[in-house]
Formats: structure tokens, sequence, C-alpha cells
């Protein structure tokens, strides 16, 4: 592509970037969960939502900058991994075993919303449902016939609502603010040295390589999270990320998911947002009861078991996972199920073409 071509998207990317950056310090300076990833996509999706026609025609978020920052954000999760994790992964079967059930009843109750309450075409209510693999049903939407417009948009709201609703629900439960502790905007694995800080961005490099050539899923996330994961196992090397990296993290995520509101109209977005938060609010609802019932019989905290369930992005719920001092190894691996078993669904599916 010619640099003339590039130059107009740069700017666009710069500008929302910048604006995210200024929401997020905002955000923080209130005091809101999350401030620098909820922060950052409110003010890129007003600036996309409302001055959209003002971007470069065309315009998208560069998905490579925004994986260097996923990649990032993997690396803070991998740091989180310690030998006596392998020995707490038995624990998991039931909590997993539940995941499953859940993930097939909220699958099923998203549907109905989208086809029952929404009137949208069986393809297109099917896809919107699913609880997780958003890249997947999106792809697998679109060739089964269903409303891409509308597809793309309720997956975004999907985890958009999940990561405004969901820590601002638990900072309720709690009585302090989400995403402003336990590591999320400060220092990971200790004092930051030159050395420790090379190494661990060596390792986000090989493992953001790897992880879509390997075919992971969530490859770019859980690349580099396994990367730093044998780093912090092994004792081969520290592994430690500056605050300002962090921060910046988000800041770029959360850039990147409010320039998904570029074209939207007011009528489309409000209509498939109230649809998006009545399947949102029923996920949320199940996903409360399943995790109460949950550490009821296991006795794990509840908001932990909760972050686990919630239909969100592997990046984001991680993220509000790190923010309570939770385990986000743990949370990941939840969320990786999910998401593994919901792109099994739909892989069965697309076998077969669903009417509309």
């Amino acid at each position: 592509m010619a640099l003339s071509a590039l130059l107009p998207t740069a700017r666009a990317a710069l500008i929302l970037t910048t604006a995210g950056a200024a929401g997020g310090a905002a955000a923080a300076t209130l005091g809101m969960p999350l401030p620098w990833l909820l922060g950052s996509l409110a003010a890129s999706g007003a600036i996309a939502g409302i001055g959209g026609h003002r971007l470069p025609a065309g315009f998208r978020y560069p998905e490579g900058l925004r994986r260097v920052f996923i990649a990032v954000i993997g690396l803070m999760i991998g740091a989180q991994v310690t030998p006596d994790l392998a020995e707490r992964l038995p624990a998991l079967a039931l909590s997993l075993a539940a995941l499953a059930v859940f993930t097939l009843a909220a699958f099923a109750a998203s549907y109905a919303v989208f086809r029952r309450l929404g009137g949208y075409d069986r393809a297109t209510a099917f896809y919107c449902a699913t609880p997780g693999g958003l890249h997947e049903a999106i792809a697998l939407g679109e060739a089964a016939g269903a409303d891409i417009r509308l597809l793309t948009l309720q997956q975004f709201l999907r985890i958009i609502l999940v990561i405004t609703l969901l820590p601002v629900g638990i900072t309720l439960i709690e009585g302090a603010p989400v995403g402003s502790a336990a590591g999320v905007t400060g220092a990971v694995g200790g004092p930051v040295t030159a050395a420790g800080l090379a190494l661990t961005l060596a390792a986000g490099l090989v493992g953001g390589l790897a992880g879509p050539r390997l075919g992971l899923p969530a490859g770019q996330l859980l690349g580099p999270l396994l990367a730093a994961a044998a780093l912090s196992v092994s004792g081969l090397g520290p592994v430690t990320l500056p605050g300002w990296l962090i921060i910046a993290a988000q800041v770029v995520v959360g850039a990147s998911l409010g320039a998904r509101f570029l074209g939207v109209t007011g009528a489309m977005l409000g209509r498939a947002a109230g649809l998006g938060a009545v399947s949102v609010g029923l996920m949320l609802a199940m996903a409360g009861g399943a995790a109460a019932l949950l550490s009821g019989v296991t006795g794990k905290p509840l908001d932990v078991l909760l972050i686990s369930f919630a239909p969100g992005g592997v990046t984001e719920m991680s993220l509000v996972a790190l923010s309570l001092g939770a385990s986000p190894a743990i949370v990941t691996a939840h969320h990786l199920f999910r998401i593994g078993l919901t792109v099994a669904i739909l892989a069965v599916a697309s076998r077969f073409r669903l009417p509309r």
C-alpha cells in the first residue's frame, strides 16, 4: 500500500488513541472501574460514532498495533502463572463442567432474544447469540448468509456491554472501584530492569508470532501468555513489565473496540444496544446464578467465578481478573474452554446452512 494511503489511516488511529488516553486519564481521575480500558473505549467510540464521517473511507483501526498490545496483556497474565498453579488445575473439573452447561444454556437464551424479540432471521440470530468466538462467529456467520452489519455490531456490543457492566457490578458488590489495583496499572513482576524487560518482550515476540501460526485460540493473546508462563515457571528469567506499558495496552485495546462504532447509524445502534443489553443481561444473570451455586459447593470466591463465566473477551476478562487480584491464569483457562466449546458448536453448525 502506498505511503499516501497509509498516512490518513495512521493519523486517524493516532487521533482515536490520543482521545482514548485522555478518556482513560479522565476515568482514572473519577475513580471509574477499569478506567484506562473503559475510558479509552468511550472516548474512541464517541469520535467514531459522532465524527466518523471525518475519518478515512473504510477506516479500520490498525490490527497490527492492536495485536502488539494484546500480546502485552498476554505477558501480564503469563507472569502470574506460578509452579503451584498446575497443582490446582484438577480442582477446575467441576467448574469447567458447569461452564459447558452454562455455555449451551446461554447460547439458547441469547438466540431466543435475537430471534423472537429482535425478529432477526435464523442465521443472523444464531451467530449473534454466540457467547464467545467473536471472529469465528463473524466469519462463519457471513458465509452462512447472516446480516454482517448486525452480526458484527451485536458481537462487539456483547464484549463492550460485559466489560462495562461487570466491573460496575463488582464495584457495587465490593464497595470499591476495580481496575486500579492488583497490578492492572502498576508494574508486573517487581522492579523492572533492562535485562528483565528485554527478556519479557522477546518472549512476547516469539509467542505473538507462534500463537496464531499454531492455530491456538486467541493466539495473539495465548502465545505470549504461554511464553511468559514458561519463563516464570522455569526460572530462566524474570517476567517484568513497567506500569506505563500496561496502561498503554489498555488504552489501545479500548480505542480499537471504540473504533468499531464507525458507520453505525443511531437507529441501528439503539436497536442493537437494546437487544444486546437483554441478551447480555440474561447471560450475566445465568453466570451469576452458576457462580453462586459453585461458590457454595466449592468455596471459591463468588467474584472470581463470576468473571470466569461472564461471556466477555478473553483479554478484557483477564484485565478484570487482574484488577481484583484473582488468578488471571485460571480465569483465562475458563474463557478459553468456553470459547473452544463455542467454536466447536459453530464448526458443526457451519456444515448445515440455516434457513432464513
